[in-house]
C-alpha cells in the first residue's frame, strides 16, 4: 500500500566504475543506475562517484535521486581538533571535498598531483607550502587498498610535517589497509559511518535524516 518507495544507501555502491577502463568491461555506474531508477522513487545518497557526470539525474533517469555531502559531519570533527591543520587532497579529484571542507572548518588546504601506475603503485606530488610542523590532515572519499593515503603520508613527513591524520568519507579498508597506513605514520584514521569499520568516528545520521525531511 505505500504510495512512494525511497531507498537511503550512504555509500552507493558501483559508482567508481563509470568508464570502461579496459575492452568489456560494463559501466556498471550506468546499468546500476537505471536499474535502481525502476525500483525506487527517490534515491539519497552521500558523496558518490561523480567524476564524469554532474548529478544522479544522468544515470537516475525520472526519479527524485540526491546526493548530500559529507562536508559539514567532517568539518564539525575538524573544528574540535584545536592544533594548527592543515588539509590535504591527495589529488585533484578529493579537491571537491577538500576546499569544501576546508572553508567550514576555516583552515589551510593543499591539493597534490597523483600519478598511478597500478592499484598498488602511485606517485604524488605536492605543491610547496608551509608544511614545517603542521598537523596534516588527509581528506579523500573513497580508500580501499590504502596506496594513495600512504604515499601522500610519506611525502608529508619528508616536508617536514610533525603529525599526519587521515579522514576518509568511504571506508572500504581491504586485508590489513589500516596497519598499513599506521605503518606509514597515518597516526590517527577516522571515516564516516557509511560502511561499518572500527575506523568510524563521524555520523552521517544527521545528514541524511535532513536530506530524507528535503524531499518534495
Amino acid at each position: 500500500g505505500c504510495e512512494t518507495l525511497t531507498l537511503v544507501s550512504p555509500y552507493m555502491c558501483y559508482m567508481r566504475q563509470d568508464i570502461a577502463f579496459a575492452p568489456g568491461e560494463a559501466i556498471s555506474q550506468v546499468i546500476i543506475g537505471e536499474f535502481l531508477a525502476t525500483l525506487f522513487d527517490n534515491v539519497i545518497t552521500v558523496d558518490p562517484h561523480l567524476h564524469r557526470i554532474r548529478s544522479l539525474d544522468e544515470i537516475m533517469p525520472d526519479i527524485q535521486a540526491k546526493h548530500t555531502s559529507a562536508a559539514d559531519a567532517i568539518s564539525a570533527y575538524l573544528r574540535g581538533i584545536e592544533t594548527d591543520k592543515l588539509l590535504v587532497g591527495p589529488d585533484r579529484e578529493s579537491e571537491q571535498w577538500v576546499a569544501s571542507i576546508s572553508e567550514l572548518a576555516a583552515c589551510d588546504y593543499v591539493i597534490g598531483e597523483k600519478q598511478r601506475h597500478s592499484d598498488t603503485s602511485v606517485a604524488i606530488t605536492l605543491p610547496e607550502f608551509a608544511y614545517e610542523n603542521r598537523l596534516a590532515i588527509l581528506i579523500d572519499d573513497i580508500a580501499s587498498s590504502g596506496q594513495t593515503l600512504i604515499t601522500a603520508a610519506r611525502q608529508l613527513y619528508r616536508k617536514g610535517c610533525a603529525r599526519v591524520d587521515a579522514v576518509i568519507i568511504h571506508a572500504l579498508f581491504i586485508e590489513d589497509t589500516l596497519k598499513a597506513m599506521n605503518e606509514a605514520g597515518i597516526t590517527r584514521v577516522i571515516s564516516s559511518d557509511s560502511i561499518p569499520h572500527p575506523s568510524n568516528g563521524i555520523s552521517l545520521a544527521t545528514t541524511l535524516a535532513e536530506a530524507v525531511r528535503a524531499l518534495q
